[in-house]
């Protein structure tokens, strides 16, 4: 699975480009920059997508190059 393929699988699931945008909260000209491999995914997007889809497309797929476990680790000891 590609980073594109999450992304385009991310904009099917919440109805398109422009609603993916609206649901991050950035243009939807920087969706089309992830889609066409121009810009990657900033982290500190990458779980408002994972919530917008409801978990269907991950952190870790958009980012694979981030460290999510410990991320996702540090939440659970700060809980």
């Amino acid at each position: 699975m590609t980073v594109v393929n999450a992304i385009s699988r991310a904009c099917k699931y919440v109805g398109g480009q422009a609603a993916l945008a609206r649901a991050v909260g950035v243009p939807p000209a920087f969706v089309f920059q992830w889609l066409n491999n121009k810009r990657p995914v900033p982290v500190s997007r990458c779980p408002a997508i994972e919530q917008a889809t409801n978990g269907a497309v991950t952190c870790e797929e958009l980012r694979p190059d981030f460290d999510w476990q410990y991320l996702r680790n540090s939440k659970k000891v700060e809980a």
